[in-house]
């Protein structure tokens, strides 16, 4: 991260004019302040101070496991979109509250993730940002690279953490929120929304049905259709972005890619930024968020699991569909967001609540369980990824057929209906996945946030939705958004019927038969506080294992290139000419990627020549760009840079250039090299 030239920190008087130092209004008030006062005066309130800030958070392009498919074998090799890291600051200037969103190509926010980016802000900020305050939800990409949580089960595919792409990560957050921190302005937000019907279906149909047959009359479609999309502009007329909340996986590109992607969701953002004039090299930009929500049981891949070979073709159908519905919701977008900002925030141990009876539907009390995953988990979502080919969804415990699964009988009888294939919870020295988990909902005036650090089924969603709206009666509050897979991780919440069945999802849901009904027992108490403008406590410290992390990913020991080449030299040229719609295809001798990230930056060019000089009209960001490494040898490294020309381009004079690092095995070293392909014309 760059130094700030300035900042204001809470209780520090600077030495300034109003017109020397950036605005930065007073610390919001403490959430456990009595705020009945000063959110009165919000009532009515229209006008906001809105910041937007975007930043790469792309990781390692080669060699590192990616996060999602837990395929061992799938390891990035290259680039097909770099991933970002969106952020929003909202500030009512009624009572002084505010509060970040951030939406992040990454596959989950893991709960180090969070830890990381809280500390950083403190450091800039002091206590100005919290975990209250600062809400960190991600895309669900399948397609980045992993190892960046402290729990060990998501690294174990990864071959442990990889603090190199973590680093990368919560830098690239924290910038952008810094950004959007810096860009506050006073402004507008409106709100619309609409379905899409064409972009996603069930993929897990049997276990949906399960739940009551009069619940599920009660709606058109089994999963949510409707995207909500909150508008931001300026008071003087500049548009700052959008954020578009749409329940899909981001599961378009399979488990044989290697390139680092933000799927559907990434791409619905890039062209709905380019659209808007962004071009990712300054730091004020439109900026366009195509969020996660109640995805859990829901697939984009309408034409079977991803194939290997018409994965980006489907991806940019779904994306595209994401972006043009959302464009029309932009376009339509007047309903006025009134009112004030305010949140509430606590941990809770899911691995051991007692749950009222109010929420077991006639069952009683009950209790949730230390963590465990399913047999089932192990099949993999078939729509969008098989796993195990002896391993089927539906597989259910009868007491029988799976005695090795009953070493703890008294674990095995709380999982009720799951066949326990791994005690994630009771492992030592510590759980191999979060037990302690963050629950939080955000007002922005009528517009509630309920961030979930799970993956909610479509029923799940939405009796969570319905219950905090209905708790929320004195706030005015109109629309009720799941921001999905917030905060933290661990694994999936189905409902209690869905459980039952034990399809991918119920096998994936951590903390026993009774997981959904402890969520809404859980998030009830924090829409109650928010309701009755009370404080809440802020609930157990889940712990922090920043020290206690292993590896057994390789790094870079030095970088070779065949005798009398030189790094960045052409091992295969590009043709003189082409036709639009034609690929462009240019092999370099290079080095490994993970020599420098080149974030903000690219390992990639396509230039045209303008007259007088070269233009660069693409990069490695570009989706039209793929930049592919692979191993040569023992140190040795190709660079295929792919272009795949634009039918829309302009004809001309085009060339490729290639940039990337080198290590020395004598030194250490690390330099710079480039390489450059020949001329060619683009017909």
């Amino acid at each position: 991260m760059k130094a700030r030239k300035a900042k204001i920190l809470p209780g520090l008087v600077m030495a300034c004019t109003l017109t020397a130092c950036p605005f930065v209004p007073p610390p919001p008030p403490a959430e456990e302040e009595p705020v009945q006062n000063i959110l009165s005066s919000c009532e009515g309130n229209s006008t906001f101070n809105i910041g937007a800030g975007i930043y790469d958070i792309t990781g390692p392009a080669a060699e590192v496991g990616m996060m999602g498919y837990a395929v061992v074998d799938q390891k990035t090799e290259g680039i097909h979109m770099r991933l970002r890291s969106r952020a929003y600051v909202i500030e009512s200037p009624c009572n002084g509250k505010r509060v970040v969103f951030v939406s992040a190509d990454l596959g989950q926010i893991f709960q180090a993730v969070k830890q990381g980016v809280v500390r950083k802000l403190n450091d800039l900020y002091g206590d100005f940002y919290s975990d209250a305050n600062v809400l960190l939800s991600a895309t669900h990409t399948h397609s980045g690279p992993g190892g960046y949580s402290h729990y060990a089960l998501y690294n174990f595919t990864i071959l442990g953490f990889d603090s190199q792409g973590y680093n990368a990560i919560v830098n690239g957050i924290v910038e952008s929120i810094v950004r959007a921190h810096d860009n506050i302005q006073p402004g507008t937000l409106k709100l619309n929304s609409g379905d899409l019907l064409d972009a996603s279906f069930n993929r897990s149909p049997w276990a949906y049905e399960q739940n009551p047959q009069s619940e599920r009359d009660r709606y058109a479609h089994n999963t949510d259709k409707n995207m909500t999309l909150l508008k931001m502009g300026s008071t003087d007329g500049q548009e700052i972005g959008m954020v578009a909340w749409f329940a899909v996986h981001s599961t378009n590109i399979g488990n044989t890619n290697k390139l680092i992607s933000g799927d559907n969701k990434g791409l619905a953002a890039y062209y709905f930024e380019k659209e808007k004039g962004a071009t990712y090299l300054i730091e004020d930009q439109f900026i366009a968020s195509f969020a996660q929500s109640n995805e859990g049981d829901v697939s984009p891949n309408l034409w079977g699991h991803p194939d290997g070979t018409h994965d980006y073709d489907r991806n940019e159908i779904i994306a595209r569909r994401q972006f043009e519905k959302a464009r029309d919701l932009y376009t339509g977008a007047n309903r006025v967001i009134t009112g004030g900002v305010d949140y509430r925030h606590r941990y809770v141990d899911f691995s051991s609540i007692t749950i009222d009876p109010r929420w077991t539907n006639g069952a009683g009390q009950q209790e949730t369980c230390p963590a465990a995953i399913g047999l089932s988990f192990a099949a993999g979502s078939t729509e969008d990824g098989a796993g195990l080919d002896f391993i089927s969804e539906g597989m259910v415990y009868d007491g029988v057929s799976w005695p090795a699964f009953t070493l703890v009988p008294a674990l095995q009888e709380c999982h009720k209906e799951k066949i326990i294939a791994l005690p994630t919870g009771t492992m030592s020295p510590f759980p191999w996945t979060p037990e302690v988990l963050p629950v939080q909902i955000v007002l922005v005036g009528n517009l509630a946030l309920v961030a979930v650090p799970f993956e909610c089924t479509t029923m799940c969603g939405r009796r969570l939705r319905e219950m905090v709206a209905d708790t929320l009666s004195s706030r005015n509050v109109s629309d009720v958004v799941i921001a999905g897979l917030s905060n933290a991780y661990a694994g999936y919440v189905s409902t209690r019927e869905e459980y039952a069945v034990q399809h991918y999802e119920g096998a994936s849901t951590h903390f026993g038969p009774w997981t959904h009904a402890a969520f809404m027992q859980e998030f009830h108490r924090v829409a109650d506080a928010l309701n009755n403008r009370a404080s809440i406590g802020g609930g157990p410290t889940p712990r922090d294992l920043t020290d206690h992390q292993s590896s057994l990913i390789t790094g870079v020991v030095f970088d070779d290139k065949p005798l009398f080449k030189n790094f960045g030299d052409v091992a295969s040229d590009a043709n003189s000419s082409y036709s639009k719609g034609q690929s462009v295809r240019v092999v370099f001798w290079g080095a490994h990627p993970k020599n420098n990230l080149k974030t903000q930056s690219t390992y990639l060019e396509v230039q045209r020549w303008n007259g007088s000089s070269w233009q660069t009209v693409a990069r490695d960001w570009d989706p039209e760009t793929i930049y592919h490494w692979k191993r040569d040898g023992i140190a040795n490294s190709k660079v295929t840079i792919r272009w795949n020309i634009p039918t829309n381009v302009q004809s001309g004079t085009y060339r490729i250039r290639h940039y990337g690092h080198w290590k020395s095995g004598w030194t250490g070293d690390i330099s710079a090299y480039s390489g450059t392909s020949r001329s060619f014309s683009v017909q």
